[in-house]
């Protein structure tokens, strides 16, 4: 499976951004579908992740300003970034997992060996 990210761009402290997480290859709809992001100098970490029931699991610092969804038809998942903060800026990325548990086991996605391109978020004045 490939996955490919998009939406990422500038904006200001306070503005919104909606990436796109698309999937292709060996996809199993059954899949839970996480997002990563990772800043210049830190360690990847989890951000948010949607079961195939459409369970959602957000990491604390994203709560009540991200939302993750996924297009179950199209195989998209995509994560709404609103009130964002200069500390979101990071590349995000998408990677897939059996479950949510699974899921948070492994907060830093270690466990993988291939990761997207990623999308730059960059939020400044």
């Amino acid at each position: 499976v490939q996955f490919v990210e998009s939406g990422g761009g500038f904006v200001q402290p306070g503005g919104s951004l909606k990436l796109s997480c698309s999937a292709s290859g060996s996809f199993d709809s059954d899949w839970t579908i996480g997002w990563y992001r990772q800043a210049p100098g830190k360690q990847r970490e989890w951000v948010a992740a949607v079961a195939n029931d459409d369970t959602t699991v957000y990491t604390n610092s994203v709560k009540g300003r991200f939302t993750i969804s996924r297009d179950h038809i199209n195989n998209v998942v995509y994560l709404q970034l609103d009130r964002l903060k200069p500390e979101d800026t990071a590349a995000y990325y998408c990677n897939w997992e059996y479950s949510i548990a699974t899921f948070l086991l492994d907060p830093h996605g270690v466990r993988y060996d291939h990761w997207g391109q990623g999308t730059q978020v960059t939020v400044a004045s």
